[in-house]
């Protein structure tokens, strides 16, 4: 018998085994000072595209008051306990009502995190009996969610409506089989393509099959929809999403995150979802400083519109560079480029130390090898010159990037 932490030692992991050298830089690397689209990045300021601060709330000053002011009352510690025993209050409900009022639904539950929240929530709505079919670019708290599951699962190619309709056939016959139930998972915008999900045509699946939809909207709430309420709005088919999730960590700029859907289905995600039962309920501060950022969403239109002449011009400039984009149709900006490991490691330490310029870096194994993904997110805070800057100094780097400037089989030295 072996010891548990040999297979460890042995075995760190695809993206671990490289933790020595990318460490505090290319992993783990520290952007300092107050939030903005201009940070401090290893002692220099930087033109940051990475933070998911899609409004730019995250150091807005009438945030900035608001969270001071309740944390100054409250405390981090008020209520304690779980919601169901003692750390229920009127502002955690007060806040469900005016969620659940923004988009369109019954009811909502806080979540004190998105990702366990969605995990527990898709582990809660079905048993052994049910089956789940989702989309195979999921985010990962859907892919663990899915784990939990005890029952089958099929997975569709990711948006291809067709395949879905196969499995979605093949689902039927067990779930008729076993007297279980379906249940589709997709997301809204997808944070790594930027490609909206298809819920409008998967919502008119539900004609010809029996499903309910559960809808991963982390990067739509907020900034898709003519009021924000996100992708179901966009596409005009938030009625027919049954599981409705949201987080607080994107557009809200804080902590958190909520499901919607009818009265009846959120009482009993309220009473079984485990990561919520037997969690410390949401603190006040966020409570009270979540009311204000959806105030702020619903009342301040002008934040979403700079958002999207942010977005639509950067990504405009990149096609009209030459760039590759892939398939998106959201903010999210993927700019695709071909190459390995030490390549996309060269290149990034070019942008960050020659250009300051500070992006995103996707690789291997998140996507396949020998493509290299720098993953922008424009947000309310970017200007047209920040989107000039940025656009002028990509071409500088894919020239050398062709050229073979960054050919290399090993990660840059920092």
């Amino acid at each position: 018998m072996r010891d548990l932490f040999d297979k460890i030692n042995a075995n760190p992991g695809p993206l671990g085994k490289h933790a020595k050298e990318s460490h505090g830089y290319f992993t783990f690397p520290k952007l300092e000072g107050e939030i903005s689209h201009r940070m401090t990045f290893r002692g220099k300021e930087v033109l940051q595209w990475s933070l998911n601060n899609y409004l730019g709330l995250g150091n807005h000053p009438e945030i900035r008051k608001v969270d001071a002011k309740a944390a100054k009352k409250w405390g981090l510690a008020y209520p304690m306990g779980a919601r169901m025993m003692s750390g229920n209050t009127i502002q955690h409900e007060k806040l469900e009502k005016e969620l659940a009022e923004f988009v369109q639904k019954q009811d909502a539950i806080l979540l004190n995190f998105g990702y366990q929240g969605c995990m527990s929530a898709i582990d809660a709505l079905v048993d052994r009996n049910d089956v789940i079919v989702y989309d195979a670019e999921s985010h990962a708290c859907i892919i663990d969610g899915v784990r939990l599951h005890q029952g089958k699962r099929y997975v569709y190619k990711h948006n291809d409506i067709e395949n879905l309709e196969k499995q979605l056939e093949r689902a039927t016959k067990l779930a008729e089989e076993q007297n279980g139930a379906i249940m589709v998972i997709t997301e809204g915008v997808f944070g790594m393509s930027g490609n909206q999900g298809k819920l409008k045509e998967i919502v008119e699946l539900k004609k010809k099959y029996n499903f309910r939809l559960f809808v991963d909207d982390a990067h739509g709430i907020g900034t898709m929809g003519e009021t924000g309420a996100g992708t179901g709005e966009a596409q005009g088919c938030q009625d027919g999403i049954d599981v409705y999730f949201g987080t607080f960590a994107k557009s809200f700029a804080s902590i958190g995150a909520f499901i919607a859907g009818d009265e009846q289905i959120i009482n009993f995600l309220r009473y079984n979802t485990r990561s919520q039962i037997f969690a410390k309920s949401l603190p006040m501060p966020l409570v009270i400083g979540a009311r204000k950022r959806l105030k702020m969403i619903k009342t301040m239109p002008e934040l979403r519109e700079k958002l999207w002449e942010v977005a639509n011009g950067l990504q405009n400039g990149l096609k009209e560079a030459g760039f590759s984009i892939g398939t998106t149709n959201t903010q999210v900006t993927p700019v695709v480029l071909q190459g390995g490991l030490g390549e996309a490691t060269n290149l990034t330490l070019d942008l960050r130390e020659n250009h300051d310029l500070f992006c995103s870096i996707v690789v291997y194994p998140v996507i396949p090898k020998g493509m290299i993904i720098l993953r922008l997110i424009p947000t309310a805070m970017h200007t047209m010159e920040d989107v000039k800057y940025t656009i002028e100094t990509f071409k500088k780097v894919k020239g050398k990037l062709e050229a073979g400037e960054y050919k290399s089989d090993e990660i840059a030295a920092v």
